[in-house]
């Protein structure tokens, strides 16, 4: 968020007051097909990046997690099976539409009952302090108004010891997979949403928002000072199409 009292939505500058109400616009719209375009627009590679940020969570038996902006649940899912019946996993979103597919496929699993499911925004948390072993947030950080305030509150519910695991789009590293991804993300990606969604604009938007997200550096210097945190790790994926920000609480 912008010192004047504004912030982007996508390319767009508005009042940092209206951005989750488009955020929620935006989300509401894509729940139902959320998943199928996933696997679609990243040809599925979304699948092995989640199972990355799995293994660097460091779960264990008992352990409480909290999967934030965690929408219909692939970490959730994933969790749960790593800190077992005596663990605990949050399902935490605020969207309300994209929360309702998570509960569906929590139900599909059999996991009733071994998920929470939390409605909540990532900027005012609504848990005790020091009470997660590890919170992770995949592809939801870009959305959040403010992020440094997300990220203390998400600080604040992190035990001491424990790991916050920041999956997001970055900036390839290589400058001619920049300009393929930017050809990928502004022509072909909302005729996908077009055509197999039937909702252009959304998927503009999210094209739009990865751009205007900080990059790798930028990403790390905002964890540590605004979110106060101790020690951060980067992790390029696919040649820094996404990066995982692994940081510590100590």
């Amino acid at each position: 968020m912008q010192k004047d009292g504004t912030t982007n939505s996508g390319f767009a500058e508005i009042p940092a007051t209206e951005k989750q109400g488009r955020v929620g616009t935006v989300f509401t719209s894509v729940a139902q097909n959320y998943d199928l375009m996933n696997d679609i627009m990243s040809f599925g590679i979304h699948r092995l990046w989640k199972r990355f940020t799995i293994e660097m969570c460091g779960l264990r038996r008992g352990h409480r997690v909290l999967d934030l902006a965690g929408g219909t649940g692939d970490l959730a899912l994933r969790q749960a099976q790593r800190v077992g019946e005596s663990g605990q996993v949050v399902l935490a979103d605020i969207n309300a539409a994209m929360l309702q597919r998570g509960r569906d496929r929590i139900i599909d699993e059999g996991l009733v009952g071994r998920i929470e499911v939390v409605q909540c925004d990532a900027e005012m948390l609504p848990f005790a302090d020091n009470h997660f072993d590890c919170i992770t947030i995949a592809f939801g950080l870009r959305n959040v108004t403010d992020k440094g305030r997300a990220l203390a509150s998400i600080r604040r519910v992190l035990k001491p010891g424990g790991r916050l695991c920041v999956l997001e789009f970055s900036k390839p590293i290589y400058e001619p997979l920049e300009k393929a991804y930017d050809f990928y993300s502004f022509k072909l990606l909302p005729r996908l949403g077009a055509l197999i969604a039937k909702d252009r604009d959304s998927y503009q938007y999210l094209a739009e928002s990865i751009r205007m997200h900080p990059d790798q550096e930028k990403l790390r210097q905002i964890i540590l000072e605004q979110g106060g945190f101790d020690e951060v790790e980067v992790h390029n994926l696919t040649g820094g199409i996404v990066a995982l920000h692994r940081a510590f609480k100590y």
